[in-house]
């Protein structure tokens, strides 16, 4: 054999293939579309859900669901990546009087800006980096959830053995986090605090995956299911550990199967750049992938 050797491993992604969406409610698309639209810079999806019942809001390859309803809050950070850091501070500030009287908030960091939304939802929004996030331009690499202490390892253990994601245990001591992967540079974050723990409420994460009836057997086993949506959905909340079935934490799990009609569906992504007032023809829409 000649050629060059690679390690093929560095290529795997584990049974996760794609971190499809968070799901949240708000109470107000006007403010929502402040915040997501015109503040962060991303794109309603002009296809699906227009109503004033639901919004779509379109992040690379990645959503956001923000139904209409009592605020959920996500327990923890979730990650995203846009394209200029200078235009995101810039257009943040414009929105502020807007958004008056919310929760909203932002402020820099050398890592990232720290974002919150008018409901208190903690978003962080960091510069594309190569080294960090891949090829993402603009997408959700990664939600970080706020775990009690000393569950990181049986954590990432029931991800790996149920889910069939790889995992590994990051960190040591207070600083530990189990990382689960969940596609192509995207990851969760299970990370230990010692702050009290905040009651869950109704919020969701969505993924697809590869083998879809080994952990749906494996979740039936453990009488974990919590609803059969059809053929190509089930959901799921409890994360839990395998050894005695204690509750080590709880989020709803909307897992897709990649025969499912939405899974690779081409999203649309505005450039937030282009006004009325300085456009340049060609430049409407950015890719959410380098070059």
């Amino acid at each position: 054999m000649t050629g060059q050797q690679y390690d093929r491993s560095s290529q795997d992604l584990g049974n996760i293939v794609n971190l499809g969406h968070v799901n949240v409610c708000i109470t107000d698309q006007h403010l929502a579309t402040y915040y997501y639209i015109s503040g962060l810079g991303l794109t309603r999806d002009p296809f699906l859900n227009t109503s004033p019942r639901n919004m779509w809001v379109n992040v690379g390859m990645s959503q956001f669901h923000l139904p209409a309803g009592e605020p959920d809050i996500l327990r923890g950070v979730t990650g995203l990546v846009v394209p200029d850091r200078a235009a995101l501070l810039d257009r943040l500030t414009q929105v502020k009087k807007a958004l008056e009287g919310t929760k909203f908030q932002f402020r820099e960091s050398n890592d990232c800006v720290e974002t919150v939304c008018p409901w208190g939802n903690r978003i962080n929004v960091h510069a594309p980096d190569e080294s960090r996030f891949g090829r993402i331009v603009l997408g959700m690499p990664y939600i970080e959830f706020d775990v009690r202490p000393g569950t990181s390892e049986r954590i990432a253990r029931f991800y790996r053995e149920v889910m069939g994601a790889l995992t590994t245990v990051i960190g040591n001591g207070g600083g530990c986090a189990a990382r689960v992967q969940v596609g192509e540079k995207q990851y969760w974050y299970f990370r230990e605090t010692d702050k009290p723990e905040q009651p869950y409420d109704r919020h969701h994460v969505q993924i697809y995956i590869a083998n879809f009836s080994g952990p749906h057997r494996m979740l039936k086993e453990l009488h974990l299911l919590t609803r059969e949506i059809n053929e190509h959905e089930y959901r799921f909340k409890d994360v839990i550990d395998l050894e005695t079935g204690r509750v080590l934490f709880t989020v709803e799990h909307e897992v897709r199967s990649q025969t499912h009609p939405l899974y690779g569906r081409p999203l649309i992504n505005r450039n937030p750049a282009q006004t009325n007032r300085d456009y340049r023809p060609g430049h409407d829409s950015i890719s959410w992938a380098m070059a």
